[in-house]
């Protein structure tokens, strides 16, 4: 089912003569799109937040403020600036070249393909697009199929929005980003887990297309024996039990030092039942697990080490409540992988260099975060490990920023956006030497 008739190979075509009218390539074309899709988002708004409620469990604030609000915040702030980042940007020439003059235009690349995951349906599908229409492109945005009711909700906005030879939704399953990727883009935009990202990879080098790729990793927390405790613990809750740990950027693993462990989890569990509840099984409001698959697979961990707080899960609810795992060491079975879920391992050191040589073995994480206000012991750990983003005492709100860039580094993705970077992520910059004759 998509927005059109038209198979993948039509679409793409389609798209193509029109991209090649260069309709899309004015400023005035390109706002009035920006704004059509701001009021799409505003008409749809209740749908969107009944969708997620549907699909994921997620309270109307949650979804709200996750979002709508983070996809409207890019509109917004790209409207501002659009004109400003479209001009060619004058840059100095060579002193071998007196007469010549050198700038810098940024141009759409063509027809993109955008292939969004499941755990924050809307945002992380309709940020992208942002970005490639600010850039003056057409796309073709493929949904996740695990959150049927959004995606639907989406191809029924864009339908309203656009005709489908600028944008277009394919709703499917994999079959249909199996017959997308055949087809060649002009750039591609993933996101989604590393094994997936692999295949989306290979798929471009066919045709040697562009391509960003958004994934995951384990992103570790670090608590230093200075942090401020009860600070820490709202944060450390905050990030890693928003959308029951469904999120890219979540801490993955907690490392605290020795010397504060028994006070962290104290707070911890303070803050959980401050926040969702003494007991999180009766709060209608704690987002699900997306599927049965996933439940499973998360479900395992929770017989990993030894349940310190929570345990409880319920299978025909999606449900696990908030739950830290002790007892857990480099190789246990719930360190190998991303976890993506409301479970926590939490392990101690006592010399942070040697957690240091630890986290760097690994793949570089998504996100890293750190808890200490000794300036010695942040630029340790910043100049040290290798990540793609994040927070000094806080977690998750570098993401939120329209000025810092957002991506991966090595297995936890390659190119970034948010802000003007989707811009440049969209763009092709084409340098132009004009000399007088």
């Amino acid at each position: 089912m998509t927005t059109t008739s038209l198979s993948a190979n039509e679409l793409v075509l389609r798209q193509r003569r029109f991209f090649r009218t260069g309709e899309t390539k004015s400023l005035a074309y390109r706002v009035d799109a920006l704004k059509r899709l701001r009021l799409g988002i505003e008409k749809h708004q209740q749908r969107i937040l009944d969708a997620l409620r549907a699909d994921l469990n997620k309270s109307e604030a949650e979804a709200y403020h996750t979002e709508i609000r983070l996809v409207l915040g890019e509109l917004d702030y790209t409207l501002e600036r659009l004109e400003q980042w479209m001009a060619p940007r004058v840059v100095p020439t060579s002193d071998q070249i007196p007469d010549g003059t050198s700038t810098i235009h940024p141009e759409p690349y063509g027809v993109t393909l955008v292939i969004a995951p499941w755990n924050y349906p809307f945002q992380l599908a309709f940020s992208p697009v942002v970005g490639a229409i600010s850039a003056g492109n057409t796309v073709v945005l493929k949904p996740s199929e695990l959150t049927p009711n959004v995606s639907k909700v989406s191809a029924d906005l864009v339908r309203d929005c656009f005709p489908d030879e600028f944008v277009a939704v394919m709703e499917g399953e994999v079959q249909t980003s199996t017959e997308l990727l055949r087809e060649k883009f002009d750039y591609i935009f993933f996101t989604g887990s590393t094994p997936v990202g692999k295949v989306v990879m290979r798929a471009a080098a066919e045709n040697l297309t562009p391509t960003t790729l958004e994934l995951g990793g384990k992103s570790p927390a670090i608590v230093h024996k200075d942090a401020n405790l009860k600070k820490a613990a709202q944060s450390l809750v905050r990030g890693k039990f928003l959308n029951a740990g469904q999120t890219c950027v979540a801490p993955d693993y907690l490392l605290v030092h020795e010397d504060v462990r028994e006070a962290l989890l104290e707070e911890i569990g303070l803050e959980i039942a401050s926040k969702h509840g003494e007991d999180v099984m009766q709060n209608t409001d704690f987002p699900h697990i997306v599927n049965g698959k996933n439940f499973d697979r998360l479900s395992r961990f929770l017989n990993d080490g030894e349940v310190l707080l929570g345990g409880r899960s319920d299978r025909e609810q999606l449900m696990i409540e908030p739950t830290l795992l002790q007892g857990i060491d480099w190789d246990s079975p719930v360190m190998q992988e991303e976890i993506f879920g409301p479970i926590l391992p939490v392990m101690t050191y006592s010399d942070l260099d040697e957690v240091l040589e630890k986290i760097v073995d690994r793949p570089k994480p998504l996100a890293l975060y750190l808890f200490t206000n000794d300036q010695a012991v942040q630029d340790l750990v910043l100049g040290t490990v290798s990540f793609g983003g994040g927070c000094v005492n806080e977690t998750l709100l570098h993401m939120s920023s329209h000025e810092l860039p957002f991506g991966g580094v090595g297995e936890s993705g390659m190119g970034s956006y948010h802000g003007k970077q989707s811009f440049e992520t969209f763009s092709h910059h084409k340098s132009i030497l004009v000399r007088s004759v």
